[in-house]
Protein backbone atom coordinates (compact mmCIF):
# COMPACT_ATOMS: atom_id res chain seq x y z
CA UNK A 1 0.00 0.00 0.00
CA UNK A 2 1.19 3.85 -0.86
CA UNK A 3 1.82 5.47 2.67
CA UNK A 4 3.79 8.56 3.74
CA UNK A 5 7.14 8.05 4.92
CA UNK A 6 10.42 9.93 6.05
CA UNK A 7 14.33 8.67 6.57
CA UNK A 8 14.92 11.16 8.81
CA UNK A 9 13.54 14.28 11.10
CA UNK A 10 13.40 17.65 9.30
CA UNK A 11 11.53 20.09 7.68
CA UNK A 12 7.89 18.94 5.13
CA UNK A 13 10.38 18.04 2.51
CA UNK A 14 11.25 15.00 4.28
CA UNK A 15 7.92 13.38 3.81
CA UNK A 16 7.74 10.88 0.45
CA UNK A 17 5.55 8.70 -0.80
CA UNK A 18 6.33 4.93 -0.76
CA UNK A 19 5.18 1.30 -0.91
CA UNK A 20 5.05 -0.27 2.63
CA UNK A 21 3.52 -3.78 3.94
CA UNK A 22 0.09 -3.58 5.06
CA UNK A 23 -1.17 -3.78 8.42
CA UNK A 24 -1.78 -6.76 10.42
CA UNK A 25 -5.03 -6.82 12.37
CA UNK A 26 -4.93 -8.28 16.10
CA UNK A 27 -8.25 -10.07 17.24
CA UNK A 28 -9.39 -6.98 18.38
CA UNK A 29 -8.85 -4.41 15.67
CA UNK A 30 -10.12 -3.69 12.58
CA UNK A 31 -8.49 -3.11 9.35
CA UNK A 32 -9.38 0.06 7.61
CA UNK A 33 -9.37 1.60 4.21
CA UNK A 34 -8.44 5.22 4.58
CA UNK A 35 -10.70 7.67 2.94
CA UNK A 36 -9.43 10.52 4.89
CA UNK A 37 -7.04 11.41 7.97
CA UNK A 38 -7.07 14.35 9.91
CA UNK A 39 -3.64 16.61 10.55
CA UNK A 40 -2.87 17.25 13.89
CA UNK A 41 0.15 19.54 15.47
CA UNK A 42 1.65 16.73 16.74
CA UNK A 43 1.86 15.26 13.32
CA UNK A 44 4.63 18.24 12.83
CA UNK A 45 6.23 17.49 16.00
CA UNK A 46 6.38 13.82 15.57
CA UNK A 47 8.51 14.77 12.25
CA UNK A 48 10.88 17.32 13.71
CA UNK A 49 12.13 14.73 16.27
CA UNK A 50 10.49 16.37 19.24
CA UNK A 51 8.83 13.18 20.87
CA UNK A 52 13.06 11.71 20.52
CA UNK A 53 11.72 8.55 18.05
CA UNK A 54 10.24 8.12 14.45
CA UNK A 55 7.29 5.79 15.58
CA UNK A 56 4.47 7.52 17.80
CA UNK A 57 2.61 4.64 19.50
CA UNK A 58 1.81 1.60 17.37
CA UNK A 59 3.23 2.84 13.81
CA UNK A 60 6.12 4.26 12.27
CA UNK A 61 3.51 6.27 9.94
CA UNK A 62 2.10 9.82 10.73
CA UNK A 63 -1.35 10.29 11.64
CA UNK A 64 -3.47 9.80 14.39
CA UNK A 65 -6.95 9.92 13.26
CA UNK A 66 -8.72 8.58 10.49
CA UNK A 67 -12.17 7.98 8.46
CA UNK A 68 -12.42 5.01 6.16
CA UNK A 69 -14.65 1.58 5.42
CA UNK A 70 -13.42 -1.34 7.47
CA UNK A 71 -12.66 -4.03 5.70
CA UNK A 72 -11.49 -7.04 7.46
CA UNK A 73 -12.62 -7.39 11.30
CA UNK A 74 -10.64 -9.53 13.97
CA UNK A 75 -11.89 -12.79 15.23
CA UNK A 76 -12.88 -10.95 18.71
CA UNK A 77 -14.76 -8.53 17.12
CA UNK A 78 -18.12 -9.11 16.90
CA UNK A 79 -20.46 -5.93 16.85
CA UNK A 80 -18.26 -4.16 12.87
CA UNK A 81 -18.00 -5.72 9.97
CA UNK A 82 -16.65 -5.38 6.31
CA UNK A 83 -18.63 -1.99 4.93
CA UNK A 84 -18.86 -0.18 7.79
CA UNK A 85 -18.32 3.33 7.97
CA UNK A 86 -16.12 4.44 10.77
CA UNK A 87 -13.83 7.24 12.50
CA UNK A 88 -11.07 6.39 15.03
CA UNK A 89 -7.90 8.00 16.62
CA UNK A 90 -5.02 5.71 16.17
CA UNK A 91 -1.36 5.36 17.56
CA UNK A 92 0.17 6.28 14.26
CA UNK A 93 -0.85 5.05 11.03
CA UNK A 94 -3.07 7.39 9.83
CA UNK A 95 -1.49 8.66 6.61
CA UNK A 96 -1.24 5.57 4.40
CA UNK A 97 -4.19 4.05 2.31
CA UNK A 98 -5.01 1.31 5.03
CA UNK A 99 -5.02 1.46 9.03
CA UNK A 100 -5.03 -0.88 11.90
CA UNK A 101 -7.56 0.29 14.26
CA UNK A 102 -8.29 -0.83 17.89
CA UNK A 103 -11.89 -1.23 17.83
CA UNK A 104 -12.82 0.58 20.93
CA UNK A 105 -10.99 3.65 19.68
CA UNK A 106 -13.76 3.73 16.76
CA UNK A 107 -16.90 4.73 16.29
CA UNK A 108 -19.49 4.48 13.26
CA UNK A 109 -19.66 7.65 11.55
CA UNK A 110 -23.11 9.61 12.03
CA UNK A 111 -25.21 8.91 8.50
CA UNK A 112 -24.99 13.15 7.90
CA UNK A 113 -21.01 12.87 7.77
CA UNK A 114 -19.05 12.39 4.52
CA UNK A 115 -15.65 10.81 5.39
CA UNK A 116 -13.54 14.23 4.62
CA UNK A 117 -15.94 15.58 7.77
CA UNK A 118 -15.22 12.54 9.71
CA UNK A 119 -11.69 12.71 9.52
CA UNK A 120 -11.84 16.52 11.74
CA UNK A 121 -13.80 14.92 14.17
CA UNK A 122 -11.91 12.25 16.53
CA UNK A 123 -9.07 14.19 17.92
CA UNK A 124 -10.48 17.33 18.71
CA UNK A 125 -14.22 16.31 19.70
CA UNK A 126 -13.12 13.65 22.16
CA UNK A 127 -10.91 15.73 23.50
CA UNK A 128 -13.25 18.67 23.83
CA UNK A 129 -15.98 16.67 25.26
CA UNK A 130 -14.10 14.83 27.86
CA UNK A 131 -13.12 18.56 28.92
CA UNK A 132 -16.36 19.91 28.40
CA UNK A 133 -18.49 17.71 29.92
CA UNK A 134 -16.69 14.92 31.79
CA UNK A 135 -14.35 16.86 33.90
CA UNK A 136 -15.92 20.62 33.61
CA UNK A 137 -19.49 19.21 34.15
CA UNK A 138 -21.08 21.80 31.14
CA UNK A 139 -24.95 21.97 31.06
CA UNK A 140 -27.78 23.53 29.86
CA UNK A 141 -28.04 26.97 31.01
CA UNK A 142 -24.59 27.02 32.61
CA UNK A 143 -21.63 30.00 31.64
CA UNK A 144 -18.63 28.49 29.99
CA UNK A 145 -15.54 30.13 28.72
CA UNK A 146 -13.15 28.45 26.17
CA UNK A 147 -9.88 29.87 25.80
CA UNK A 148 -7.87 29.74 22.34
CA UNK A 149 -11.60 28.79 20.71
CA UNK A 150 -9.85 29.34 16.84
CA UNK A 151 -7.73 26.14 17.95
CA UNK A 152 -9.02 22.74 16.90
CA UNK A 153 -9.93 21.52 20.20
CA UNK A 154 -11.19 24.68 21.56
CA UNK A 155 -13.73 24.96 18.68
CA UNK A 156 -14.99 22.21 19.13
CA UNK A 157 -15.57 22.80 22.57
CA UNK A 158 -17.23 25.89 21.62
CA UNK A 159 -19.73 23.66 19.01
CA UNK A 160 -20.61 21.30 22.37
CA UNK A 161 -21.24 23.58 24.97
CA UNK A 162 -23.44 25.75 22.77
CA UNK A 163 -25.32 22.21 22.08
CA UNK A 164 -25.67 21.50 25.18
CA UNK A 165 -27.32 24.73 25.96
CA UNK A 166 -24.83 26.63 27.95
CA UNK A 167 -24.09 30.25 27.04
CA UNK A 168 -20.19 30.11 25.70
CA UNK A 169 -17.77 32.71 25.98
CA UNK A 170 -14.63 32.70 24.52
CA UNK A 171 -10.84 33.72 23.76
CA UNK A 172 -9.18 34.43 20.15
CA UNK A 173 -7.72 36.40 17.88
CA UNK A 174 -9.85 39.31 16.39
CA UNK A 175 -9.65 38.14 13.25
CA UNK A 176 -11.13 34.97 14.35
CA UNK A 177 -13.89 36.25 15.70
CA UNK A 178 -16.54 36.41 13.37
CA UNK A 179 -15.87 32.08 13.39
CA UNK A 180 -15.75 31.79 16.76
CA UNK A 181 -19.43 33.60 17.11
CA UNK A 182 -20.45 31.57 14.12
CA UNK A 183 -20.10 28.34 15.89
CA UNK A 184 -22.27 29.24 18.71
CA UNK A 185 -19.95 32.10 21.20
CA UNK A 186 -22.16 34.76 22.71
CA UNK A 187 -19.13 36.31 22.89
CA UNK A 188 -15.70 36.43 21.66
CA UNK A 189 -12.32 38.55 23.38
CA UNK A 190 -9.62 39.86 21.34
CA UNK A 191 -7.20 38.29 23.81
CA UNK A 192 -4.71 40.90 22.55
CA UNK A 193 -6.57 43.66 23.63
CA UNK A 194 -9.60 42.59 25.36
CA UNK A 195 -9.89 41.45 28.62
CA UNK A 196 -12.03 38.39 29.44
CA UNK A 197 -11.82 38.36 33.08
CA UNK A 198 -13.82 41.51 33.47
CA UNK A 199 -15.68 40.89 29.98
CA UNK A 200 -16.98 36.97 31.54
CA UNK A 201 -17.94 39.16 34.60
CA UNK A 202 -19.57 41.75 33.25
CA UNK A 203 -21.72 39.33 30.94
CA UNK A 204 -22.43 37.07 34.21
CA UNK A 205 -23.64 40.36 35.71
CA UNK A 206 -20.77 39.69 38.67
CA UNK A 207 -20.94 36.13 38.94
CA UNK A 208 -18.41 34.67 37.19
CA UNK A 209 -18.63 31.85 34.73
CA UNK A 210 -19.17 27.97 35.71
CA UNK A 211 -16.81 26.27 33.85
CA UNK A 212 -13.43 27.26 32.27
CA UNK A 213 -11.80 25.19 29.66
CA UNK A 214 -7.95 26.69 28.86
CA UNK A 215 -4.94 25.75 26.73
CA UNK A 216 -3.09 28.77 27.87
CA UNK A 217 -1.76 28.29 31.26
CA UNK A 218 0.67 30.70 33.13
CA UNK A 219 -1.13 34.23 33.89
CA UNK A 220 -4.26 33.06 32.73
CA UNK A 221 -4.37 30.60 35.74
CA UNK A 222 -5.00 33.73 38.46
CA UNK A 223 -7.22 35.46 35.91
CA UNK A 224 -8.97 32.17 35.49
CA UNK A 225 -9.96 31.53 38.83
CA UNK A 226 -10.95 35.36 39.65
CA UNK A 227 -13.54 34.24 36.38
CA UNK A 228 -15.32 31.46 37.74
CA UNK A 229 -18.26 31.52 39.95
CA UNK A 230 -18.11 30.03 43.41
CA UNK A 231 -18.27 26.32 43.00
CA UNK A 232 -16.45 26.47 39.32
CA UNK A 233 -14.52 24.31 37.29
CA UNK A 234 -11.07 25.10 35.41
CA UNK A 235 -10.22 22.51 33.17
CA UNK A 236 -6.40 23.39 32.15
CA UNK A 237 -5.94 21.22 28.67
CA UNK A 238 -2.74 22.65 27.76
CA UNK A 239 0.59 25.33 28.11
CA UNK A 240 0.92 27.81 25.26
CA UNK A 241 1.18 30.60 26.73
CA UNK A 242 5.06 28.45 27.62
CA UNK A 243 5.35 28.61 31.29
CA UNK A 244 5.27 25.86 33.83
CA UNK A 245 4.39 27.42 36.80
CA UNK A 246 1.94 30.01 37.89
CA UNK A 247 0.68 31.72 41.15
CA UNK A 248 -2.43 30.16 42.43
CA UNK A 249 -5.14 32.43 44.65
CA UNK A 250 -5.30 29.73 47.45
CA UNK A 251 -8.11 31.92 49.66
CA UNK A 252 -9.73 32.59 46.65
CA UNK A 253 -9.98 28.73 45.47
CA UNK A 254 -10.69 28.03 49.03
CA UNK A 255 -13.66 30.94 49.64
CA UNK A 256 -15.22 29.83 46.49
CA UNK A 257 -14.75 26.20 46.17
CA UNK A 258 -13.40 26.41 43.15
CA UNK A 259 -11.88 23.22 41.47
CA UNK A 260 -8.53 22.75 39.08
CA UNK A 261 -8.68 19.83 36.65
CA UNK A 262 -5.52 19.45 34.58
CA UNK A 263 -5.88 16.83 31.75
CA UNK A 264 -3.96 15.58 28.47
CA UNK A 265 -5.19 12.99 26.19
CA UNK A 266 -0.89 11.97 25.62
CA UNK A 267 -0.08 10.60 28.86
CA UNK A 268 -3.29 8.82 29.38
CA UNK A 269 -3.62 4.79 29.69
CA UNK A 270 -5.22 3.00 26.55
CA UNK A 271 -7.70 2.10 28.75
CA UNK A 272 -8.13 5.25 29.75
CA UNK A 273 -8.08 6.92 26.06
CA UNK A 274 -11.11 4.15 25.02
CA UNK A 275 -13.01 5.41 28.01
CA UNK A 276 -12.70 8.79 26.67
CA UNK A 277 -14.58 7.26 23.23
CA UNK A 278 -16.99 5.73 24.79
CA UNK A 279 -18.16 8.39 26.71
CA UNK A 280 -17.70 10.44 23.52
CA UNK A 281 -19.47 7.97 21.45
CA UNK A 282 -22.83 7.90 23.77
CA UNK A 283 -22.50 11.65 24.53
CA UNK A 284 -21.71 13.37 20.95
CA UNK A 285 -22.66 11.02 18.55
CA UNK A 286 -26.37 11.82 18.61
CA UNK A 287 -25.53 15.38 18.26
CA UNK A 288 -23.44 14.88 15.53
CA UNK A 289 -26.20 12.74 13.61
CA UNK A 290 -28.96 15.78 14.84
CA UNK A 291 -26.71 18.19 12.60
CA UNK A 292 -25.88 20.05 16.05
CA UNK A 293 -22.60 19.47 16.10
CA UNK A 294 -20.47 20.13 12.99
CA UNK A 295 -16.56 19.58 11.74
CA UNK A 296 -14.68 22.35 10.02
CA UNK A 297 -12.55 21.34 7.79
CA UNK A 298 -10.62 24.40 6.39
CA UNK A 299 -8.12 22.83 4.02
CA UNK A 300 -8.18 19.70 2.07
CA UNK A 301 -4.56 18.02 0.57
CA UNK A 302 -4.89 15.17 -1.44
CA UNK A 303 -2.26 12.18 0.77
CA UNK A 304 0.35 12.98 -1.93
CA UNK A 305 0.60 16.25 -1.01
CA UNK A 306 1.12 15.60 2.87
CA UNK A 307 3.99 17.92 2.76
CA UNK A 308 2.45 20.50 1.39
CA UNK A 309 -0.48 20.33 4.48
CA UNK A 310 2.31 20.36 6.71
CA UNK A 311 3.64 23.74 5.52
CA UNK A 312 0.25 24.87 5.14
CA UNK A 313 -0.05 24.16 9.35
CA UNK A 314 3.44 25.55 9.96
CA UNK A 315 2.32 29.52 7.79
CA UNK A 316 -1.20 29.69 10.24
CA UNK A 317 -3.55 27.05 8.33
CA UNK A 318 -6.39 29.27 8.81
CA UNK A 319 -9.61 28.14 10.19
CA UNK A 320 -10.44 24.50 10.54
CA UNK A 321 -8.97 21.05 10.12
CA UNK A 322 -6.58 19.98 7.73
CA UNK A 323 -7.38 16.99 6.24
CA UNK A 324 -5.77 14.69 4.20
CA UNK A 325 -7.84 12.74 1.09
CA UNK A 326 -6.55 9.39 0.73
CA UNK A 327 -9.51 7.55 -1.39
CA UNK A 328 -11.90 9.86 -3.97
Amino acid sequence: MKAITYADFGGADVLRVAEVPMPQPRPTDLLVKVMAAGVNRADLLQRQGRYGRQHYGESELLGLEVAGEVVAAGSAVTDMRPGDRVMAIVGGGAYAEYARVDRDMAVRIPEPLAYVAAAAVMESFVTAWEAVVHLGGAEKGMAVLIHAAAGGVGSAAVEIAHALGARVFATANAARRPDVLRLGAEMAFDYRSEDFEQGARDATQGRGVDVIVDFVGGDYLARNLRSLAPGGRLVQMGLLGGKDSAEIPLGLVLHNHLRLIGTVMKSRSSEEKRAMVRRFAEGALPLFADGKLKPIVGKVFPLAEAADAHRFMEAGGGFGKIVLQVHP
